[in-house]
C-alpha cells in the first residue's frame, strides 16, 4: 500500500475516495517513567530508549492507519499528517490521511 504526505501519487490516478482513515498509538506515563529512570544511552541529548519508543509507536499509527484504510477498501493514503501530542503525561501519536484508491 502506498502512504504518502503529498496529495496525489505520481504516476498514479485517484480513482476513487474512501474517506478519512486515521491510527492512534499511546504511550503512558509509566513508559516514559521507565525509560527515563534507566537512561543509561543518554549522549548529546539524544536517547535512543526514548527515539526507538517513538518509532514504535509512529510505526503502530501507520500500521493501524493502512488497515482502516484496506477496511475502507483503499488501496493507498494520500496526505497523510502525524500528530504528536503530550496530554498529563501520555504521548499520544496519531497518523490521518485520505484513503483512496488508485489505479
Amino acid at each position: 500500500m502506498i502512504v504518502t504526505t503529498t496529495p496525489t501519487i505520481e504516476g498514479k490516478a485517484i480513482r476513487s475516495y474512501h474517506g478519512v482513515v486515521v491510527g492512534e498509538a499511546i504511550l503512558g506515563a509509566n513508559v516514559f517513567r521507565d525509560i527515563f529512570a534507566g537512561i543509561t544511552d543518554i549522549i548529546g541529548g539524544r536517547s535512543s530508549a526514548y527515539e526507538a519508543s517513538l518509532g514504535e509507536a509512529r510505526e503502530t499509527a501507520l500500521r493501524e492507519l493502512e488497515e482502516r484504510a484496506v477496511a475502507a477498501g483503499a488501496n493507498a493514503v494520500v496526505g497523510v499528517d502525524l500528530d504528536y501530542e503530550v496530554i498529563n503525561n501520555i504521548l499520544m501519536v496519531s497518523a490521518s490521511g485520505t484513503a483512496v484508491k488508485v489505479g
